[in-house]
């Protein structure tokens, strides 16, 4: 099960759409950044009503 979310880069600002596999489970990984190649630290857990979420973060902050 694939959900799309917006999220906004930590480092340029800019507004992107990123991909999450909510079959997954609770995850931790790294996304680079679709405008400016920087790596974007993305967590995701699905909550108690069963819809994904997502918080990012830049590597100097996680």
């Amino acid at each position: 099960m694939l959900a799309s979310r917006h999220i906004q880069c930590p480092y340029c600002g800019e507004r992107i759409e990123i991909l999450l596999d909510a079959s997954a489970g609770d995850q931790r990984y790294i996304e680079d950044c679709q405008v400016c190649c920087r790596p974007i630290s993305v967590e995701v857990w699905v909550g108690a009503d069963d819809e994904p979420h997502v918080s990012v973060a830049g590597e100097d902050e996680a």
